[in-house]
């Protein structure tokens, strides 16, 4: 649970490095946490359809977001947006690579065609171990005392 919370703890912070366990485990409780609202939210469905047909008139496209679970849903992607982007820049500076690159993951998953292997590329690169021993952007998170034993 330690991992899970993490990057929610560390919010603004996208210098550092962080060990793989940290990333996946965080997405592990957005995976979960999602999951969860939008099986609430579809269960109650007819409810916030109606809410919103009411006040909005029978046209409203947005139904299912107007309930309770669908602005939780929303609440919760804005409240991971920022530590899901400093948690993905740290992982970058655990295997020695500059942040910048996740600009260039991003901008690479819009193009047609080929977003679909850069996303890919995205996920190996986060499963690939960091480097072992300190680097450029930190101790290694893994044995942040281990590297100057015998220095």
């Amino acid at each position: 649970m330690h991992w899970m919370i993490l990057p929610l703890k560390r919010y603004f912070e996208f210098s550092g490095r962080s060990c793989r366990r940290e990333y996946w485990l965080f997405a592990l409780l957005n995976l979960i946490v999602v999951v969860g609202l939008a099986i609430l939210m579809m269960g109650t469905a007819g409810t916030g359809a109606m809410l919103s047909q009411e006040m909005a008139g029978a046209d409203e496209p947005f139904g299912l977001l107007m309930g309770g679970f669908g602005l939780a849903l929303m609440a919760w992607g804005l409240l991971v947006f920022i530590p899901s982007l400093a948690l993905t820049v740290r992982r970058f500076h655990d295997r020695d690579m500059s942040g910048w690159w996740y600009a260039a993951f991003i901008f690479g998953s819009l193009v047609p065609y080929i977003g679909f292997l850069v996303s890919i590329g995205l996920i190996v690169l986060m499963a690939l171990p960091g480097t072992a021993g300190p680097n450029r952007y930190g101790p290694d998170p893994r044995d942040p005392a281990g590297a100057s034993v015998f220095e």
